[in-house]
């Protein structure tokens, strides 16, 4: 067990706060789970097998062309979106549900891991190998194979790209409600494994809201139909339980989603504001007068300077924050609505409060929207998003919380965020080229997950824990919690092959673990 490193005097307390949470894990017994033989990678060898006899065997299943082992080859396949990397020693993309099984199969009787992925563009490591083994890509499962819109569902496989079933289905007037920020790259077998969720979530929720059904292979090979083709299926809700699991209980091969119709009219308003408080609370009252907007978005002046570099909407540079709020339903009530979200923009300081006058512009509007993470490479070399949720009553404390924590590092924080649920990303830019910056913003990072529990919310909202998390999740909850879900995920995996040293507080795996070309930053693991 590594020791606890302690701070020196006059450490920056989010480092101290990085410490404290390690020293918590450590001291409520996180790592009986590792002596139990939970965590323990060895143990789960059955059958020594060769690199080489492992790699023809998954080449007898999916083809020669279907598996990469050289170097140049599997390099593509070593980070997700997240700043963490790590070599993988096979790469296998399986074509339908059989070849899954039968690759599954071939680890468990080689006693390797697996690393189920999608597009790659998590953003907290949860298809980084990092122990190794095989990543086993889900891209050539990509097929719409089925679309009811009399029962308004879609069975889908999940390689599939998100907006794809809303293109499917959008001619006759129906769409798959949740939409993340990389909805037009991310995949429905990583919004499963994430829960992800998106700018809609407020009125829609997130994908777990969204799905009946799952058919999955688990870790022995078997293929199993968790939910249902039909909503509030008898027994066990064992599809809700796998949706938002990271790929730690299985693989998904088929998902059924549920359709909803498009609403009579949509209205999209731009607030622009000369202080971030001012638009905070506009969120704030906003719900509070009852209204439940479609979505409530925020971005500030730094986020705004991203996309009108990289690829101008039309957003004023020199506002502090600009508000999106847009809302759905039938035109009666959406004038209404609309009307009186302007005036609470307006009483909060909005210097500009601008509606969206056709389809095109609010395109154009959501366009920045959607493309800001993007954008950010425009002003910066690199940057580390956090995913912290707080109540919608306190993001205008912890907004200023966030401003005084980059202030504190000398960290420039660029924040675009799901302001109706609550849900930051604070984007947090740097350069790895400068020494002991990254050990800076990953204690910023952290700084802000811990004042966003202390405010009542959590440390994540839609991205997972995977591995970047993970040394935080005994913030939120304690030993009993912990042990109760690595029950339910042995349950479904005994030996603890898929998505290993995911979720759960443990020891780095046994593979190379890297941020960017760096070291990985003391602190980050426990």
């Amino acid at each position: 067990m590594a020791p606890v490193r302690q701070p020196d005097a006059g450490a920056s307390s989010a480092f101290v706060q990085l410490t404290e949470t390690r020293r918590f894990a450590y001291a409520q017994g996180r790592f009986k789970f590792f002596a139990s033989g939970l965590f323990s990678f060895s143990a789960r060898f059955v059958k020594p097998m060769s690199r080489q006899d492992l790699i023809d065997e998954l080449k007898e299943i999916v083809g020669d062309r279907y598996v990469l082992s050289a170097k140049e080859d599997v390099i593509v396949y070593e980070q997700d979106a997240s700043i963490l990397q790590a070599m993988p020693e096979i790469v296998a993309l399986p074509a339908d549900v059989q070849q899954v099984s039968a690759v599954v199969k071939a680890a468990r009787r080689s006693g390797v891991p697996i690393v189920p992925r999608g597009s790659g563009t998590g953003l907290a490591g949860g298809a980084v190998p990092a122990e190794g083994g095989i990543v086993l890509s889900l891209a050539r499962l990509d097929r719409i194979l089925k679309i009811d819109l009399a029962n308004r569902v879609a069975v889908v496989e999940p390689g599939v790209i998100n907006l794809d079933i809303t293109k499917a289905v959008a001619a006759q007037g129906f769409f798959y409600a949740p939409d993340p920020s990389s909805q037009a790259a991310c995949s429905i077998g990583g919004n499963v494994a994430n829960n992800s969720g998106g700018p809609h979530t407020l009125a829609y929720g997130v994908t777990t809201n969204h799905v009946l059904g799952v058919e999955v292979v688990l870790s022995d090979g078997e293929i199993v139909w968790l939910g249902a083709m039909v909503p509030d299926a008898p027994g066990y809700d064992l599809c809700g339980a796998f949706v938002g699991s990271e790929g730690t209980l299985g693989i998904v091969t088929k998902v059924a989603v549920r359709l909803m119709a498009q609403r009579e009219a949509v209205s999209t308003l731009l607030a622009v504001f000369d202080d971030m408080d001012g638009a905070t609370r506009t969120v704030v009252d906003i719900t509070a007068a009852g209204i439940i907007p479609a979505a409530l978005e925020l971005m500030d002046q730094l986020s705004i300077e991203a996309v009108e570099r990289g690829a101008p909407v039309g957003y004023p540079r020199d506002a502090a924050a600009v508000l999106l709020v847009e809302i759905e339903g039938v035109t009666e009530h959406t004038q209404r609505a609309m009307n009186l979200a302007s005036a609470l923009c307006a009483r909060n300081g909005a210097r500009e409060v601008k509606k969206a006058k056709d389809d095109h512009e609010r395109e154009l509007l959501w366009k920045g929207r959607k493309g800001a993470f993007g954008a950010l490479g425009t002003i910066t070399p690199n940057y580390y998003v956090q995913d912290g949720v707080v109540p919608r009553s306190q993001l205008p404390r912890i907004m200023r919380t966030v401003a005084d924590i980059g202030k504190r590092y000398g960290l420039r924080i660029a924040n675009v965020f799901h302001a109706g649920d609550g849900n930051l990303h604070p984007n947090i830019l740097f350069d790895l080229r400068h020494p002991g910056e990254l050990e800076r913003v990953i204690e910023a990072g952290a700084a802000i997950l811990r004042a966003c529990v202390d405010a009542g919310g959590s440390i994540t909202g839609e991205h997972g824990i995977g591995l970047e998390k993970k040394a935080y999740i005994g913030l939120l909850f304690n030993d009993q919690d912990l042990e109760a879900m690595a029950r339910l995920r042995q349950s479904f995996d005994p030996e603890r092959r898929l998505n290993p040293a995911k979720i759960f507080p443990s020891p780095a795996g046994c593979g190379e673990l890297r941020v960017g070309p760096a070291r990985m930053p003391a602190g980050l693991w426990i």
